[in-house]
């Protein structure tokens, strides 16, 4: 059973189909003994950085997330969920992440030209930057379907994949059994089905 954890800020019921659809069975929950019981877990999140922090700092959720991770449960991250791995964000001032991966999450307006759009959204290429195994049914060039002005920076040793939006940025990164799509599989078509698919298999 995969947990998808439910803190107030996911696209949980689009994730959940998605994984219907790959033939594996996944629970929207809160509750920390579901999580701890399940095989592996799927952080989403859309919004603030801060905010998504704070609510899970206020479950508590947050500790129970760290713990099973260091047991080495695969956790997925997604999108915000992805930055919520990280050591910090700078959303907005500086708010402290899971620090479950080395790095900090920076405003792509510093980096890419100021005649692209911000936020960024939609379909882009996947350039492969290491093997990981959630990537296993994909291929490099493959679209997926990114919303985001954030990304992570200082984690070169963690991204799998990058992006070109006007300048490299971090798409996907691993550091061990813990894993993150700055893009959203669930609304990628056939590719991000795959992806799923593979996470379901670690």
């Amino acid at each position: 059973m995969i947990a998808l954890i439910d803190y107030g800020v996911g696209n949980l019921f689009s994730l959940k189909s998605s994984f219907s659809a790959v033939g594996y069975e996944a629970t929207v929950t809160s509750d920390p003994e579901v999580i701890k019981k399940a095989d592996k877990l799927i952080l989403p999140g859309v919004g603030a950085f801060s905010d998504a922090a704070k609510k899970l700092r206020d479950s508590g959720l947050d500790k129970v997330i760290v713990n099973e991770a260091k047991n080495g449960k695969p956790l997925l991250g997604i999108c915000l969920g992805m930055q919520m791995l990280f050591e910090k964000s700078c959303e907005y001032g500086e708010h402290d992440g899971l620090a479950l991966i080395a790095g900090s999450v920076m405003p792509i307006a510093d980096i890419i030209p100021r005649d692209y759009k911000i936020p960024h959204i939609g379909w882009n290429a996947l350039i492969f930057r290491k093997k990981t195994p959630i990537f296993k049914y994909i291929n490099e060039g493959d679209h997926v379907y990114f919303v985001h002005s954030y990304h992570a920076e200082e984690c070169d040793e963690a991204t799998t994949a990058v992006t070109e939006y006007g300048a490299y940025l971090t798409a996907s990164v691993q550091s061990g059994n813990v894993y993150g799509c700055q893009f959203h599989p669930e609304k990628s078509g056939e590719v991000g089905l795959k992806i799923l698919k593979a996470f379901t298999e670690l």
